[in-house]
């Protein structure tokens, strides 16, 4: 497994490694002003390289298929061509993306969850397929690129050291 077989099947879902780091940046801008877009993708793909986040991704982005073929047993096709509401599986895989750099990763999901921002946005208006599980991995991948570049701010090492 590689970062690179990550970034060609979110690429072949229409997602790049440069529009999650775009949400990375609205998210981590405010707090980090030197930062980069760069430094995005450089978190982005860190965190794609994290084999539980390829499996997961790759899960997810399976499922999506399967549901597009109409190849899933009912009434799990069904719960997926309608995006139930009340099918909670697609934000708790994300949920276990967005854990791996702490807590912070959390309350952001939940912020892309609900603002769908970006590529997000883009995902869970598109008519011409079946995301259920992307959009959420998405944001789970930006939020923990987030949390990963809020643990290596330098600026919060003020608190411990006594600097301030």
């Amino acid at each position: 497994m590689s970062i690179k077989l990550a970034e060609e099947m979110l690429g072949a879902r229409g997602v790049s490694v440069s529009a999650i780091a775009d949400i990375v940046f609205q998210l981590q801008h405010k707090y980090h002003p030197a930062l980069t877009q760069r430094q995005c993708e450089d978190s982005v793909r860190a965190v794609l390289g994290k084999r539980e986040v390829q499996y997961t991704l790759f899960t997810g982005i399976a499922l999506d298929e399967l549901a597009e073929r109409k190849l899933l047993p009912e009434p799990l096709q069904s719960i997926l061509e309608n995006d139930e509401p009340l099918y909670g599986v697609d934000e708790t895989m994300a949920l276990g993306v967005t854990s791996i750099y702490g807590m912070i990763g959390l309350t952001s999901f939940g912020y892309l969850d609900k603002e769908k921002i970006g590529v997000i946005e883009t995902l869970n208006e598109k008519k011409d397929g079946i995301h259920v599980f992307l959009d959420d991995l998405v944001a789970g991948i930006a939020a923990a690129a987030s949390s990963r570049i809020a643990h290596n701010n330098p600026e919060a090492a003020r608190y411990t050291t006594g600097t301030d």
